[in-house]
């Protein structure tokens, strides 16, 4: 997968919005297929928590109100593309949405990430959950010749914790739209985000893992839902696997959780917000995890 931008200063709102625009379109051309996929990723946390609340909302650390956003779209595959073979009518209306696969800095195509070429700049990444032995997190698995997905360990998860949401505006082609569209929920992100974290290691992963956490805290219901996702999941690997993650990586201020989010806001270590990470991810794990 790409690099993302490690400070928040690079990332903007109309960023945001484009990005929101492109997942609108794909609804629209995808169809149907839209039920074997999951929006996961940065556009995330901006579609599960109401942003215009979190920018006025008190309690709120200032550095934690609107989410920073994304500059792409992650989208993740059930393994029932593969098994009946709906790949093939998946890459035909992606091209005839005017998609095709991207390129790297060297010029060379990068299968997994394809780019709208026609009305728009906009990119997605598409994700796989591992479904043989030798699977490895971050290795591409191949379905055409020029279209491929990242295996990605975790991402079942998403499917199980996959949320409806009606999505309204326009579209990057300018059309006025809605379409229920499938979003990673918070317990699966949170596992997700923290799988991310030990396999690339980037700033914004930190960043999006506590933004999260900062808003579901002050959520009764999110709250609940979580608690009860981790219950219901807790003998699943990948999901023991996150809570010691974050556990070892949130767990202390020089914690590589709460420097890097750091680092993602400020650039550079600040004690504030270290100390309010390691608090508030803290608190997290105290709720919603079952005695």
């Amino acid at each position: 997968m790409t690099a993302k931008p490690s400070l928040a200063s690079e990332y903007h709102q109309e960023d945001l919005s484009a990005v929101r625009a492109g997942c609108l379109y794909l609804a629209t051309k995808i169809g149907d297929i839209m039920e074997d996929i999951v929006v996961v990723g940065g556009l995330v946390p901006s579609l599960l928590i109401d942003q215009d609340r979190a920018q006025n909302e008190e309690i709120t650390p200032s550095f934690f109100n609107r989410h920073a956003g994304t500059k792409d779209i992650d989208l993740g595959l059930a393994l029932s593309i593969l098994d009946e073979e709906r790949y093939l009518e998946l890459s035909d209306r992606l091209r005839s949405a005017g998609f095709a696969p991207d390129t790297n800095r060297r010029g060379n195509p990068t299968r997994h990430r394809w780019r709208l070429q026609t009305i728009g700049p906009l990119t997605v990444d598409f994700l796989i959950q591992p479904s043989r032995e030798s699977d490895t997190g971050g290795v591409l698995r191949n379905i055409e010749q020029d279209f491929a997905a990242v295996i990605t360990p975790g991402l079942h998860l998403a499917f199980l914790d996959r949320r409806i949401m009606r999505i309204a505006g326009f579209t990057t082609a300018g059309e006025r739209a809605e379409r229920n569209i499938g979003v990673c929920g918070p317990g699966a992100f949170l596992v997700l985000k923290a799988l991310a974290l030990r396999i690339r290691g980037e700033n914004k992963d930190a960043y999006d893992l506590a933004y999260v956490a900062n808003a579901i805290i002050s959520d009764e219901p999110m709250r609940n839902d979580i608690r009860s996702f981790l219950t219901n999941n807790q003998t699943d690997i990948d999901v023991q696997r996150a809570l010691d993650f974050i556990k070892q990586d949130f767990g202390s201020l020089d914690g590589i959780g709460p420097k890097r989010t750091a680092e993602f806001l400020r650039g550079g270590p600040d004690d504030e917000i270290q100390a309010d990470v390691v608090g508030l991810v803290s608190s997290l794990l105290r709720a919603v995890q079952t005695p």
